[in-house]
């Protein structure tokens, strides 16, 4: 059961059932923390936003009815160069406009990102 309490969040544990008799004061609490590094976080979310606006530009329309892409940054990064460059060729081919600044820009700006894991991942 997670409770928060004051400025911090607080995470309480429940022990099993047959201590669950004991007084509220008796349990455990305990604190969850988890670093990001706020530079990586804020390059991605900048990549993820310049990926937006461009498809604005590519596809010429508003946001709902761009088509749903599928652009996985930490799949990408997964792929070789050439791999890369093929699967962004593939997710734009409805695209009419020309696709090939648009792929040249997220190659050059997802260079040196990192993946990211566990929950920070959608």
């Amino acid at each position: 059961m997670a409770t928060q309490s004051g400025p911090q969040g607080r995470v309480l544990f429940q022990t099993p059932e047959e201590k669950e008799e004991e007084e509220p004061s008796q349990r455990r609490l305990g604190k969850l923390t988890v670093k990001y590094n706020r530079k990586d976080l804020q390059r991605r979310l900048d990549i993820e936003e310049w990926i937006d606006g461009q498809l604005h530009l590519l596809f010429d329309c508003e946001e709902e009815d761009i088509p749903e892409l599928g652009i996985d940054i930490d799949e990408l990064l997964d792929l070789s160069n050439s791999e890369q460059r093929l699967k962004l060729y593939e997710l734009l081919q409805e695209c009419g406009k020309p696709r090939e600044d648009f792929i040249n820009g997220l190659l050059y700006r997802i260079k040196g990102l990192r993946k990211m894991s566990g929950p920070l991942r959608k």
